[in-house]
């Protein structure tokens, strides 16, 4: 499955699935989000390819792709 990629603010926001890696599919300054088995789960790729994400899940897709769009507004500022 080929993740499914918008763009916001100029941040690339990848969605996976739950057998996709955030470090095999998103590079650095990408945001991910991944559906597992209690949530969905927001990540970000920091410039030196560190993935750091939040501590705990959102409990939509909507949520979480909300989440990564306001990251990306702020990011942009």
């Amino acid at each position: 499955m080929t993740p499914e990629l918008i763009i916001h603010r100029g941040i690339t926001i990848a969605t996976l699935a739950a057998s996709q890696s955030v470090d095999a599919h998103c590079a650095p300054g990408h945001t991910a989000i991944r559906e597992q088995d209690d949530g969905w789960w927001l990540y970000f790729v920091d410039e030196d390819g560190t993935v750091d994400g939040y501590d705990s899940p959102f409990a939509s897709h909507a949520e979480a792709l909300w989440a990564a769009k306001a990251a990306a507004e702020f990011s942009a500022q």
